[in-house]
């Protein structure tokens, strides 16, 4: 379930601020919004996986807490990123 080294390089690259940067919140929110989809797909075929489901929720609730903080630092980016990753409010 987790995302292999190659994916999360190529988001990482995508969404990086210089060639160094692995932590800014741009690249945590593409690379939690990554994983969510994949723990999603897990649970439409796994409908009782309840740890798996938890795991979502908070993953769910760091990326939301992420964008709070984007959008009060910088909106623009908030914006793109909102667009570029498809994510609702």
């Amino acid at each position: 379930m987790a995302l292999d080294s190659a994916k999360k390089e190529e988001i990482i690259s995508k969404f990086a601020r210089n060639e160094k940067d692995t932590g800014s919140p741009e690249v945590q929110i593409a690379l939690l919004t990554e994983r969510i989809k994949i723990l999603t797909e897990h649970l439409k075929k796994n409908k009782k996986d309840h740890s798996s489901r938890l795991g979502l929720l908070k993953l769910v609730g760091q990326r939301r807490r992420l964008l709070r903080y984007l959008h009060k630092k910088d909106y623009e980016k908030y914006v793109e990123i909102k667009k570029a990753l498809g994510i609702r409010n």
